[in-house]
């Protein structure tokens, strides 16, 4: 699947190899290999091998130690050596950012993870630096550096600037942080509509459970369908006059609109 469908992305643990075929069957349209926070620190080196002896089947993304941290050193010895191509940078501001690079020498495709506030801060000058290709939101990470907690859509002013800045930069729409949750569908559901509203084009995930939902969640349901398809019908017949749709205008901006679900709904079928 191309990056621009990439909806759900799946967090597994790269000490964990065992999971790792089972991450790849989940549906998951991207595995993300963490050695950050799901690795102990006893347990980084194995982890570090485990991606080494895997790296060569799937273009699994693997998500990196943070800069500061006494790890970083080696997994970027390990990116280098197992010809890993995406990788994941935590708490991504730009002095981070630059350091990976030099480090890989630009040879991976860079996905910022946004989970400090001064990493928001820098949101334009991460998003326009060129190194870059998504950003993803750490929103856990995020809201203990913020002093935020969120119990519903507290930090969503951030998520959408985040939204806004990628957009600006020319970047694939971001990344929405993770939902501790998976024993609750209908809530979990609920939460990955706000990310699709918000516009973000994908979740990241940390349990095959979520999945599922993630997918189904981004695909147009089939009212969108009907009013797309209802909308460029009477586009069609107004030949470019002003026309009206369930007593509400139809105009530029609605029809393009209409034409981003029909897009959608066909390159999913692909």
């Amino acid at each position: 699947m191309s990056s621009s469908l990439s909806r759900s992305f799946l967090f597994v643990p790269a000490s964990r190899p065992e999971r790792f075929d089972k991450a790849l069957m989940s549906g998951a349209h991207r595995v993300i290999l963490d050695l950050e926070d799901a690795v102990a620190p006893a347990d980084k080196s194995a982890a570090r091998s485990a991606i080494t002896q895997w790296a060569g089947r799937t273009d699994a993304i693997v998500r990196v130690n943070g800069a500061d941290s006494p790890f970083f050193a080696a997994d970027m010895e390990m990116i280098r050596r197992a010809g890993v191509t995406r990788v994941m940078l935590p708490k991504a501001e730009p002095g981070a950012l630059n350091r990976l690079v030099g480090l890989l020498e630009g040879k991976c495709d860079i996905i910022a993870l946004i989970e400090t506030v001064r990493g928001y801060a820098e949101l334009r000058s991460i998003g326009k630096s060129g190194l870059v290709s998504q950003c993803a939101f750490g929103n856990l990470d995020f809201g203990v550096d913020a002093g935020i907690t969120e119990t519903t859509g507290e930090l969503d002013p951030v998520r959408l600037q985040i939204v806004l800045e990628s957009r600006l930069a020319g970047l694939a729409p971001p990344i929405d942080g993770v939902t501790t949750s998976w024993t609750d569908p209908a809530a979990f559901g609920a939460a990955v509509g706000r990310t699709k509203a918000l516009g973000f084009g994908a979740k990241l995930c940390i349990h095959p459970a979520q999945v599922k939902l993630v997918n189904e969640a981004f695909l147009p349901t089939a009212d969108e369908l009907d009013w797309a398809h209802r909308v460029m019908q009477v586009a069609r017949e107004g030949q470019g006059a002003a026309v009206a749709l369930d007593g509400k205008m139809i105009d530029a901006p609605v029809i393009r609109r209409a034409e981003l679900i029909l897009d959608g709904a066909m390159e999913n079928r692909k």
